[in-house]
């Protein structure tokens, strides 16, 4: 009987570690993937980024941390705590059809290869480094925008150190069903880049 269980057990373990590996977001949990586009198509309605909003807003002022580099700026003094909000979706006048989930992650892209679970940053805490929420979301510095806005707060420990994140989004639509993905996913994927800098007291 025991060893049955131990069977059991083990074949249960197996299945959840193939289910995670393979089931998004498997990118920057437990896969090896670099990126969404591995497993998902790219052929949505929303390829024209001159639409698309993706920004990333500091918690308190609600300005934007876009740099003239087209990067975002993060600078946290260590062992404090910072929230930013991250943005996205479509600009009010975007003639396509709003996409209905905007998934999306914060991965170190030197971490993607590795066997951690975890591939954010190492020595940063944070609270919500992925997510895939409904649009919907009211944001005032974009007035009828088909956007999602979600808050993440990050603290820099005693290892953090300066780093560059690779923020994946996917604008999505279309139910869930068992199967190829891209035979009901209809996505469009975008990339940006945040970089994490630290000031010591």
């Amino acid at each position: 009987m025991k060893r049955v269980l131990i069977v059991a057990s083990f074949g249960a373990v197996l299945v959840a570690a193939t289910a995670a590996v393979a089931y998004p977001p498997a990118v920057g949990i437990a896969g090896k993937s670099p990126s969404c586009a591995v497993c998902h198509a790219d052929t949505g309605p929303w390829g024209d980024e001159s639409r698309t909003i993706v920004d990333i807003l500091d918690g308190k002022t609600r300005e934007s941390l876009l740099q003239e580099d087209g990067r975002f700026l993060l600078s946290v003094p260590r062992g404090q705590i910072r929230t930013v909000i991250t943005v996205l979706g479509r600009s009010a006048d975007d003639d396509a059809p709003p996409p209905v989930r905007n998934a999306w992650l914060y991965v170190d892209p030197s971490r993607i290869a590795t066997n951690s679970f975890g591939k954010f940053a190492p020595g940063w805490d944070v609270s919500l480094p992925l997510s895939c929420r409904i649009v919907g979301d009211k944001v005032p510095e974009y007035p009828g925008a088909a956007v999602t806005a979600l808050p993440m707060r990050l603290r820099p420990g005693d290892a953090a150190q300066n780093t560059e994140l690779e923020l994946q989004v996917m604008l999505t639509k279309g139910e869930s069903t068992k199967g190829n993905p891209d035979e009901w996913l209809i996505a469009n994927f975008v990339t940006r880049k945040l970089v994490l800098e630290v000031t010591d007291p």
